[in-house]
């Protein structure tokens, strides 16, 4: 799941892959004068990146289309996942941030959400969130980046990058962590911790957006927004949205 990460530039050796929608969520603490991530480390026996530190995320689920939210996602958040090519619909940005929040609850827990009587109805994949009361909320992500790995894997995700703040958590569901789980341990470190260095290259490259974007004050919508996309065989980044 949190393979998504993986966008390093590789020779092609497949035929061509239709990158699937994926997102990935990055908490952020930041009640210290360093703000602190919260990573997740792989168990040993998988297959991609074992042992190593990843951010939760994702595939899009079809539930994530049509699961009632308790608040939409702001304008301007939608704004920017609306932009950058392919051109996706209002629904899809929608499902980009619910997944977010979906796959941070399965493989850490971790739930941002809000008491509603309404989360009853929700199952599959959203019944952790109906145990605790809960519906998703989506208002408080940010977009930090988007990265598309490039041709020639097997397995190819169109990646958005989302950040929100850990007093966005409402709920934390036990024994979602444990030595047979994919992910066997939670750990919150600061930016720039030593651990970290052993990310993906591209992780760390989103991971440097967001220590940028946390150094200039609260988060905002207008600020830049890095795209990472392989053209003629070669990373480019362009800027999906901003001011800042």
């Amino acid at each position: 799941m949190s393979d998504t990460a993986n966008v390093e530039i590789e020779a092609d050796q497949h035929p061509y892959f239709r990158p699937k929608d994926a997102a990935t969520l990055m908490l952020v603490d930041r009640t210290a004068r360093i703000p602190k991530v919260l990573v997740g480390r792989r168990n040993a026996n998988v297959v991609f990146m074992p042992g190593k530190f990843v951010f939760p995320g994702g595939r899009v689920d079809k539930t994530d289309y049509r699961i009632p939210v308790a608040a939409p996602i702001p304008a301007e958040l939608e704004a920017n996942l609306l932009q950058g090519r392919p051109l996706i619909s209002r629904a899809r940005a929608r499902a980009l941030a619910v997944c977010a929040i979906r796959e941070a609850c399965e493989e850490t827990g971790l739930c941002l959400g809000r008491k509603s009587d309404a989360a009853a109805s929700l199952d599959g994949p959203w019944a952790p969130f109906a145990a605790a009361g809960l519906l998703p909320d989506p208002s408080g992500l940010f977009l930090i980046a988007r990265a598309i790995t490039p041709p020639g894997r097997v397995r190819r995700f169109d990646t958005r990058f989302f950040t929100a703040d850990a007093s966005r958590i409402a709920h934390r569901i036990e024994g979602v962590i444990h030595p047979g789980a994919e992910l066997i341990e939670l750990v919150w470190l600061e930016i720039g911790a030593k651990p970290l260095a052993g990310l993906h290259q591209m992780t760390r490259n989103v991971l440097g957006e967001l220590q940028r974007r946390l150094a200039c004050g609260p988060l905002r919508h207008d600020a830049h927004v890095p795209f990472f996309h392989v053209a003629r065989g070669k990373m480019q980044v362009d800027v999906l949205s901003g001011t800042a």
